[in-house]
């Protein structure tokens, strides 16, 4: 374990608190430091970014019931439109729930449909939501995982949990009124795998998303609470074990409690995954019975710090990304301000941690700004999902006969099998993969792509394995690059530390600099200088620099190239 963040975890130290409460406050707030700016410059290549899409009672999706051919392709239209503001926000993880409460989004040998579809417990929508799902995220880069929520059942008397009793009669506890299966049953280790086998067999999903693999908190428990852990655990082993079988790229995760136990100096405040409901999901990591966690964490300030710094610690080398309670933003919530979330992401990028909102009609309602502060800033650039390399380190074939003709971008496939393709482009050459403000398109599963219409650029194509192992990058030729077009913004002098800024009459009675990507995305501000601008915290590449005056009004500079 690395001891610096040891020692963050049993201290929450200065350093921490300082770029938590305060350092990214300065940021939100519009500070133009140039270490508060790199801060918010930092996109990484490789990150989670995902999204909890709710079908229960329709909460995100669906808002129209299918019972029609013009209503199926409104309800298909409706997530058309959901997933292309998700893929606009940075989202390359869908988490759909797909078996909500001992009933199904799709076709199910074992259980009914829900109701959340066609509007009638038991009654298909007339077409399998799953797969569209599935075809609809692939389309558009992004990985999607088979939310199944595991031990709640339902009302008692609704078809799911009806249906169940009547199967499995002495499986079923009802709490209130309420009915679970019972954990420490092993029939209910093996139906719930059951359930897991079958989306996986039949289906082209990305992972296995499990919610509530947990003892309901009103559970009466007279086991031991290590006991209690086994049981839980002997359902993830069952699971793990049929879903690897068939499909071993397939990710395992889950939902845990957003604190995992009591920290030496932090409370949980009798609310944690470990002690209290016994879910162990570390162990789960470590044991390789989890690939990725997707923890709870609708907490601030001190409830939410500490913790995620805990889960960063405990993360194994695998994938976590912490689900952020966006809607406590809302009036109807705790009307959290958004600089309680942002200041959150930011932390948790810091961390090298995901972000995952719950829950997604918050995020597409832009509530508070939060979708805009995704799309045009925090996540405009995409990212690839971290490569499963506890699994498989090996990186695929890469394509190969990279042609540029009629405005497209054409290759020939990997002779690897499974693969996907992540497209980069840039003006300079040999084009960066490392950058992810190079990636164009990310896990695109066809071998030919149009050209942006700005010209003057060059590309790099490169194949992606089910694993996330990148081969090495196929390169446009040099020879084979388009004619840039002649801009009539100058080439600012740089030498990899300072951008020599124009005379002052052509400066635009410049009041801040802003730096941006040749994508527009901004990169960095800095303080008006009549002489030069600091780029050394910044990576390498061509830039353009804008002048903002005290009006707001932006002016095109012109172009700088960094080069070390």
């Amino acid at each position: 374990m690395n001891k610096n963040l040891k020692g963050m975890k049993r201290t929450f130290s200065r350093r921490v608190r300082q770029v938590a409460l305060s350092g990214i406050a300065m940021l939100l707030t519009g500070a133009h430091s140039s270490s508060a700016q790199s801060l918010l410059a930092k996109s990484p290549k490789r990150e989670v970014r995902a999204v909890w899409l709710t079908t229960i009672g329709g909460l995100d999706w669906p808002h129209v019931y299918a019972r029609s051919g013009s209503s199926v392709e409104s309800q298909k239209n409706e997530l058309r439109s959901t997933l292309d503001k998700y893929q606009k926000a940075g989202i390359n993880t869908l988490l759909i729930q797909t078996r909500i409460r001992g009933t199904m989004i799709y076709p199910s040998a074992l259980e009914p449909w829900d109701g959340c579809l066609s509007g009638i417990p038991g009654k298909s929508p007339g077409y399998d939501a799953l797969q569209f799902a599935i075809n609809e995220a692939h389309s558009r880069g992004m990985e999607i995982h088979a939310w199944v929520v595991t031990l709640p059942v339902g009302k008692w008397n609704a078809l799911g949990c009806s249906r169940l009793r009547k199967r499995f009669p002495s499986l079923i506890r009802k709490i209130g009124d309420e009915g679970y299966l019972n954990p420490e049953k092993t029939e209910t280790a093996d139906y719930l795998a059951d359930i897991c086998e079958e989306i996986t067999r039949n289906y082209d999903i990305d992972g296995i998303h499990l919610d509530y693999i947990r003892y309901p908190e009103t559970w009466p428990l007279k086991v031991s609470h290590q006991q209690g852990r086994q049981y839980i655990t002997r359902i993830v082993q069952a699971i793990h074990d049929r879903v690897k079988t068939l499909k071993p790229w397939v990710k395992m995760s889950c939902s845990p409690i957003g604190k995992f136990n009591d920290l030496s100096r932090y409370w949980s405040h009798g609310w944690n995954a470990y002690t209290k409901v016994c879910q162990d999901a570390q162990g789960w990591l470590k044991s390789g019975l989890m690939d990725a966690l997707f923890p709870m964490m609708y907490f601030r300030d001190e409830q939410f710090y500490p913790f995620a710094i805990d889960w960063a610690e405990e993360a194994a080398g695998k994938i976590v990304a912490p689900g952020l309670g966006i809607y406590l933003m809302s009036p109807k919530e705790r009307n959290w301000d958004a600089s309680v979330i942002t200041r959150e992401m930011h932390f948790l990028r810091e961390y090298r941690l995901g972000h995952t909102y719950f829950r997604g009609q918050f995020l597409t309602d832009n509530l508070k700004g939060i979708y805009d502060f995704a799309a045009n800033s925090f996540d405009a650039t995409p990212a690839l999902i971290p490569a499963m390399t506890w699994i498989s380190s090996s990186n695929p074939n890469p394509p190969h006969g990279l042609h540029i003709a009629d405005g497209s971008v054409s290759w020939q496939p990997s002779s690897s099998r499974l693969v996907f393709y992540n497209i980069y482009s840039s003006r300079s050459y040999p084009v960066d993969i490392e950058d992810a403000q190079n990636l164009i398109r990310i896990r695109y599963n066809q071998t030919n792509i149009s050209l942006p219409t700005d010209g003057g650029r060059y590309y790099a194509v490169t194949a992606m394995d089910r694993y996330g192992n990148e081969s090495v990058a196929l390169q446009q030729a040099n020879m084979q690059a388009p004619a840039v077009t002649k801009s009539k913004l100058p080439m600012l002098a740089c030498d990899g530390s300072r951008v020599h800024l124009p005379s002052p009459a052509k400066q635009n009675d410049a009041n801040v600099w802003l730096i941006e990507s040749l994508q527009s995305c901004p990169i960095a501000t800095r303080r008006q200088n009549s002489l030069w601008i600091d780029v050394r915290d910044i990576p390498c590449g061509i830039y353009i620099l804008k002048s903002l005056n005290r009006k707001g009004i932006a002016h095109r500079i012109g172009f700088f190239e960094i080069r070390r």
